[in-house]
């Protein structure tokens, strides 16, 4: 195999782990991101030192925005990487709704510019990052590759929805071997401070009250950053290929008569928030103030992976307890900041 690997979005959350975890194996990275505002800066730029600390030589980084063409085919060109991973886009669900245009920007536009990118060197592997809530309005879980996903109720998902089915019209005409994978709220540590550990975690500390929507009847299912780099580590070794039993009078959403595969990749195991809030409570050792507010627009109450094919697919991987991974996450926070 050619050990190069291009990455987007290498300075965001999953973006640093994964690079951080495949420059140690021997591969050569090549990290995009553009170090957006929409979160710390700092914390992006620590994770980007990082990296160049323990790169030993295998990592290039290149500060350039997906909607640049000309720039990310520049890159493409000269450095001719055999897989390519696209985690960069404009996250968050709440945030879609107020900024609908930096989620067309980065998330529609900037993505066809990827796959065309990906087309003009013949790319071998195309990993691009999903997301569990394209599944919407759906009430039964867990949530399958194989339900619908024609009800999305945020731009965000709107978006991501879109991704999967750009690039599978690409895999079609193309050739290009591309794999969606359908993240469910990762949690770790260098987590993202818009999400819920960060946020919680941030509050307790600071022991202001957080605010727990729909009067806490709320579920996710929390995924440990490591299972997730371990899941696409595999993914990179096992690209999409062709459903030989794909039948177009029932087709499988989940994979196609082209090279074009989705998969979850989550826990299993649907976790009340008041619980997630109440463990890290206990690590942390400070009671949290609730705020019980409505449901929020764009929300889903429920989430939960069924990652059966996943599982089918690229065999066995750890999954990390959320004892374990809050744990993890709580010795992390308070070295970070000081606590």
């Amino acid at each position: 195999m050619n050990k190069k690997i291009l990455i987007t979005g290498s300075a965001g959350f999953i973006g640093f782990h994964l690079c951080k975890k495949l420059i140690s194996n021997g591969f050569q990275v090549i990290g995009i991101d553009n170090i957006n505002d929409y979160y710390d800066i700092g914390l992006k730029k620590k994770r980007l030192d990082l990296l160049t600390q323990s790169s030993n030589k295998n990592w290039q980084f290149f500060k350039t925005d997906l909607i640049k063409k000309d720039e990310l085919l520049k890159i493409f060109q000269d450095h001719k990487p055999t897989t390519v991973i696209n985690l960069a886009a404009q996250a968050g669900v709440r945030y879609s709704i107020e900024n609908p245009n930096a989620y067309i920007n980065s998330n529609i536009i900037g993505f066809q510019n990827i796959l065309d990118c990906c087309k003009s060197i013949s790319v071998n592997n195309l990993l691009y990052a999903s997301s569990s809530s394209v599944y919407g309005g759906n009430i039964n879980t867990p949530f399958s590759e194989l339900d619908s996903v024609d009800h999305p109720l945020s731009i965000y998902a709107a978006t991501k929805r879109a991704n999967e089915l750009f690039a599978h019209t690409y895999s079609h005409l193309y050739n290009i071997k591309s794999t969606g994978m359908r993240f469910f709220t990762v949690y770790g540590p260098w987590g993202r401070p818009d999400m819920a550990p960060m946020i919680f975690a941030k509050s307790i500390y600071s022991k202001k009250p957080i605010q727990v929507f729909n009067h806490g009847k709320m579920s996710r299912s929390f995924t440990y950053i490591d299972d997730v780099i371990t899941s696409i580590e595999k993914l990179i070794e096992k690209p999409a290929l062709v459903d030989k039993k794909f039948d177009r009078n029932n087709p499988n959403p989940a994979s196609s008569s082209c090279p074009h595969r989705i998969f979850n990749i989550g826990s299993n195991k649907s976790v009340d928030l008041e619980e997630f809030i109440s463990k890290l409570e206990r690590e942390i050792g400070i009671n949290a103030i609730y705020e019980y507010r409505d449901m929020q627009a764009g929300d889903v109450k429920e989430t939960k992976a069924d990652c059966s094919i996943l599982d089918n697919w690229i065999g066995e991987y750890p999954k990390t307890s959320l004892d374990e991974g809050i744990k993890n996450f709580v010795t992390w926070y308070k070295d970070f900041y000081n606590y």
